[in-house]
C-alpha cells in the first residue's frame, strides 16, 4: 500500500529544488530518503484541474518548483527492518568463504521490497549462509552486489563480507565485470548485431517502467549479436540473441531492445501481449505460452575480490527457455 502526501508550493519557495522543499515539509523523512523516492517515481506533479491523465511523474530531485504547484508523494508502506532466514532451495554454482554465485530461477525476487516482503533470494541466502553475509549492502540487501529482475533467470554473485562486497562492487561500478545475457526478441534486429547506446531513466508517464530518455537518466550501453533468426511465411517472427552489458542499469536489455524495435518475447512491461495475425501453428502457440521476458543471465565473469583469480561462470538455459527455442526451431532461417 502507498500513503499519499500532497504538498502545495508556497510563494517563498519559488525556484528551489524539489527535494529541498519536500524535505522542509516532511521533517520526519530524511532528504536522502526523499531523493530516493523521487528517483523511484513516487512524486507526481498535479495539474491545477487534476484531470485524470493530467498528472506528471517527476524523477529529478533537482527540478525547480513554482509557487502554487501541487506535488503528491506516494510513500510505500514500511516493511520489517530485517528479513528473516527462510529455507528456500538454492542452485549454487560456486561458493567459498568470500562469495557465492547463484543460478537464480525465474520468479524469485532478489531482495525484499514493499510488494515482496519475504520469499526472496536474500531470505534464502540468510538461511544458507547464516550471519556471514555482508552488511554493507544494507539490511534489506545484505551482500547483494547486483541484481536481476524477478522474472529473469540466471547468474548473480553475492558477497559474504564487506571486503568482498567492496571488491566486487568496484568491478561492477568500473564495468569490468563481464555479463552476458541470452534472450529471444520479436522480429529481426537491424542490423543483426550492433551496439545500443541510450541513457535510461524512469518513464515519466509510468513510474513502473524505465525508458531511454533524451535528458537525464544514466548512461547505458548494450552490445548485441543475433545467433538464430526465425521466420514464418516471409515474416520475421523472432531472433535468439546474446547481449553483453557494458553498463548495468535497471531493465537495461529489455528497454534497449524495446527502443530498437525488438522487445523481448513475453515481456509484460515492454512488449505488446497481442500476437500478430500472421503467426500460425507451433510458432503462435510457443510464443503465447511464454509468460515472462525471455531473458537469461547466461554468463558472469569477474576477478575474485580477495585472491584476484579471474573467474567466469556459465549456466544452462532453464526449461521454459529451451522449450521456447524448441517451439521456434521449425522456423529457423538457414544461414
Amino acid at each position: 500500500m502507498l500513503n499519499s502526501i500532497d504538498i502545495v508550493i508556497p510563494d517563498e519557495a519559488a525556484g528551489s529544488r524539489l527535494d529541498k522543499v519536500l524535505s522542509g515539509h516532511l521533517t520526519d523523512m530524511s532528504r536522502s530518503r526523499i531523493q530516493a523516492l523521487i528517483k523511484e517515481g513516487c512524486v507526481t506533479l498535479l495539474s491545477p484541474n487534476t484531470a485524470p491523465g493530467a498528472e506528471r511523474t517527476i524523477v529529478s530531485a533537482s527540478s525547480n518548483v513554482k509557487p502554487g504547484e501541487q506535488y503528491r508523494l506516494a510513500v510505500p508502506e514500511a516493511i520489517d527492518a530485517e528479513p528473516a532466514a527462510e529455507n528456500i532451495p538454492l542452485s549454487v554454482t560456486f561458493e567459498d568463504d568470500h562469495l557465492i554465485v547463484i543460478d537464480k530461477p525465474a520468479g524469485l525476487v532478489v531482495h525484499p521490497a514493499s510488494g515482496s516482503p519475504d520469499g526472496t533470494l536474500v531470505n534464502a541466502l540468510l538461511h544458507h549462509c547464516g550471519s556471514s553475509l555482508s552488511g554493507i549492502g544494507g539490511v534489506k540487501r545484505p551482500g547483494i552486489v547486483h541484481r536481476i529482475d524477478k522474472d529473469t533467470s540466471g547468474l548473480l554473485v553475492v558477497a559474504k563480507h564487506d571486503k568482498a562486497h567492496t571488491g566486487l562492487a568496484e568491478q561492477f561500478a568500473a564495468h569490468t565485470a563481464e555479463r552476458r545475457y541470452h534472450a529471444v526478441c520479436k522480429g529481426h534486429p537491424n542490423p543483426l548485431s550492433g551496439r545500443i547506446e541510450g541513457n535510461i531513466g524512469r518513464n515519466p508517464r509510468d513510474r513502473k517502467k524505465m525508458a531511454v530518455v533524451p535528458t537525464g537518466g544514466k548512461h547505458a550501453v548494450t552490445h548485441y549479436r543475433s545467433m538464430t533468426s526465425y521466420q514464418q511465411n516471409g515474416h520475421a517472427v523472432a531472433t535468439y540473441i546474446e547481449c553483453q552489458l557494458e553498463t548495468g542499469r535497471t531493465h537495461q536489455v529489455r528497454v534497449h531492445m524495446m527502443n530498437a524495435g525488438n522487445p523481448l518475447i513475453g515481456d509484460p512491461l515492454y512488449a505488446r501481449s497481442a500476437l500478430p495475425m500472421y503467426l500460425k501453428g507451433q510458432a503462435r502457440s510457443g510464443l503465447a505460452k511464454f509468460k515472462r521476458q525471455a531473458l537469461h543471465a547466461k554468463s558472469l565473469g569477474f576477478d575474485h575480490p580477495i585472491t584476484g583469480q579471474p573467474f567466469k561462470f556459465e549456466c544452462e538455459l532453464p526449461y521454459d527457455f529451451l522449450q521456447l527455442l524448441e517451439d521456434l526451431e521449425p522456423y529457423k532461417v538457414a544461414e
